[in-house]
């Protein structure tokens, strides 16, 4: 066999093999243009609208059970206040008050009471330490002194209670204590604008208030 057929065969092997060599070096093929078609895209993951409407439910639940608490902490308080104005008041029309906040409160308290028990919030059977602090303050005075920082005391309760109310009533999720709240709003602002007028003619006034009689929300 001649060098020229010898040469000619190692080149033609060397062609055929050429291609098989660099299928070796890149098994996937030629590379591509930034995109790997055979990988799936990674995402971000995404809330669960269920995840998402448990947590605000689970976040008002806990708002309702609050209210519920503070609402028979300060129910407490306003039936042995009662009691007391309706013992020391110098004034008829203080003992009247005193009187009426004791039997709406009760019955305020009454109804409550279930609610509370069904969403195992524990009722407290005495004042906590402001309230008790404030009791001891009043039980402290006699006479006009005592009518006057009752009054004042009322005055100041009663517009907080009502907000507070007011923004129950329209955020409960509960059906049966949204019909509490909007029982106890009613009860509330009546009381608010007996002891606005009683401050009015006794001529007492709040700090920090405008004077403007809260109402009930119109139906």
């Amino acid at each position: 066999m001649t060098y020229s057929s010898i040469r000619n065969i190692l080149l033609g092997t060397a062609t055929t093999l050429c291609p098989i060599t660099l299928l070796a070096q890149n098994p996937m093929g030629p590379p591509s243009s930034g995109t790997q078609p055979n990988q799936p895209q990674q995402t971000q993951p995404m809330q669960d609208s269920s995840t998402a409407m448990g947590n605000s439910d689970s976040n008002q639940s806990m708002k309702d059970k609050m209210f519920v608490r503070k609402a028979a902490e300060g129910g407490i308080a306003e039936v042995q206040l009662g009691q007391l104005a309706a013992e020391k008041g110098s004034s008829q029309d203080v003992k009247d008050l005193g009187q009426k906040m004791v039997t709406d409160h009760t019955a305020l308290n009454n109804d409550m009471a279930p609610i509370a028990q069904s969403m195992g919030v524990a009722v407290p059977k005495k004042l906590n330490k402001q309230h008790q602090a404030d009791y001891d303050k009043l039980n402290a005075l006699s006479g006009e002194e005592f009518d006057k920082a009752y009054i004042t005391a009322m005055m100041k309760d009663h517009h907080k209670d009502l907000r507070e109310f007011r923004d129950e009533a329209t955020s409960a999720s509960d059906p049966t204590l949204k019909a509490a709240v909007e029982k106890g709003v009613k009860v509330i602002s009546e009381h608010t604008a007996m002891v606005d007028k009683l401050a009015k003619d006794k001529g007492i006034s709040m700090p920090g208030h405008t004077g403007k009689q809260e109402t009930p929300p119109t139906q």
